[in-house]
């Protein structure tokens, strides 16, 4: 455990985060499909992407790394068989995704995980999968892994898609349509959530020269028989991350930028500047970044569908602002690495603010935080987050820090730089 010092801060710092972890994924899929030798610069390297890393390696993709990039070399979608399980551990992102690319390979594959990973639904993209001929499978048929994926040459064709729960069943999809026979028409009949995720998925697939049609979020068709390019790939900086960062400014009255970030970021986390902005802080869009300076916060009332993985960092913010924030449609944080919306509620609670949520969201009335043990549920979001109240309120300290490497191996040192 790590108890955060509650000193003064800097009146104006600027720090750097890691890689987009969305980018850093969906970047090694494509580059593992390609039909080259890719080099990818800036990529994450924590545990989520390492397990996915790792599962390729287990398929038959070459990966070399090297002190400041990582060289895929591209199997132009054709994949080796691989009779051990592939452990995923509890990296949803690495099982959904990896689900869809077994599908492409030869033989039967097995996805396993944690034990929380076990209770993460994936139901719907199994059904996805089926529509187009492919054999997928939950072992122990409640919807979610271990699962059981027949690879081989995928036909494609129509389907309709669940997205309520996970967009990323969509880009699972999308991700392996290239290399369909006839290529992959998909209808979107509920959802999708956290649609930004799915622009990320089509930009990435377009800079790698593959053409998709879409009409809105609701119809999707690529074509079969394309294939991934080979070349250099930067990798964005990690809007998510940078959100911890803006909000200790606005909790401190501090001025941070996080460097290398601008608001045309197809990452939808960018615009969790905007409802800071709405909270009553100072947003400033800078050539090598985007700066955030906090004043007196207000309630906001909002709607963080799109921004699903900021809400545990905007509920720390709103125990400091005055009136109730209302943070609505973000249902399917009951199925991320914690049970979000619990984990949230629970932990305000120890430092006597007010919070309760119901299916769909939380509500939380700004008060005067005290100190606190905080439990993580071996959640890395719910670690960096209430981290964040100790710079402004004595005695918080969080258990189990170390969970913080599934995304940001370097974020206690980099949260060092916010002290004077």
């Amino acid at each position: 455990m790590i108890k955060i010092k509650s000193q003064k801060t800097k009146k104006s710092v600027e720090v750097t985060v890691p890689g987009s972890k969305s980018y850093t994924h969906r970047i090694l899929i494509a580059a593992a499909l390609s039909d080259g030798i890719c080099t990818l610069h800036n990529c994450l390297k924590s545990q989520d992407t390492l397990l996915t890393l790792n599962a390729l390696r287990q398929l038959g993709v070459k990966i070399e790394e090297l002190e400041n990039k990582i060289e895929v070399h591209g199997t132009s979608g054709v994949l080796k068989p691989c009779s051990d399980p592939v452990y995923l551990g509890n990296s949803g992102t690495s099982m959904r995704f990896l689900t869809g690319v077994a599908a492409l390979g030869d033989g039967i594959y097995t996805l396993t995980g944690t034990e929380r990973m076990l209770e993460r639904p994936v139901g719907d993209l199994l059904d996805g999968l089926n529509q187009i001929g492919v054999s997928a499978c939950s072992i122990n048929k409640n919807g979610c892994p271990p699962v059981e994926i027949k690879g081989g040459k995928v036909k494609g064709g129509a389907l309709s898609l669940k997205c309520e729960i996970s967009s990323q069943y969509l880009s699972s999809l999308l991700l392996i349509a290239p290399y369909t026979k006839d290529g992959i028409t998909i209808t979107v009949t509920e959802g999708p959530v956290s649609r930004p995720y799915v622009d990320m998925t089509v930009d990435i697939m377009a800079s790698f020269g593959v053409k998709i049609l879409r009409d809105g979020y609701r119809r999707f068709a690529i074509d079969g028989r394309q294939t991934y390019r080979a070349g250099s790939y930067m990798v964005e900086p990690d809007c998510s991350q940078a959100g911890y960062f803006w909000a200790a400014a606005a909790i401190t009255g501090s001025r941070i930028k996080v460097k290398g970030i601008a608001k045309t970021s197809r990452q939808g986390d960018v615009r969790f500047t905007e409802v800071l902005e709405a909270m009553g802080c100072r947003v400033f869009h800078e050539k090598d970044g985007i700066a955030v300076s906090g004043g007196p916060l207000s309630a906001v009332e909002v709607d963080m569908a799109d921004m699903p993985d900021i809400v545990p960092t905007l509920a720390v913010v709103a125990a400091f602002a005055k009136g109730t924030t209302l943070i609505k449609n973000v249902a399917h944080l009951k199925a991320k690495e914690s049970d979000r919306l619990a984990a949230v509620v629970n932990e305000l609670s120890k430092m006597d603010i007010k919070a309760s949520c119901n299916d769909t969201g939380l509500a939380i009335k700004g008060g005067r935080p005290c100190g606190a043990m905080i439990d993580t549920y071996g959640d890395h979001r719910i670690a960096m987050s209430f981290a964040l109240a100790g710079l402004k309120v004595p005695g918080i300290v969080i258990k189990d820090e170390r969970c913080v490497e599934k995304s940001f191996p370097d974020f206690w040192n980099v949260f060092k730089n916010l002290y004077a």
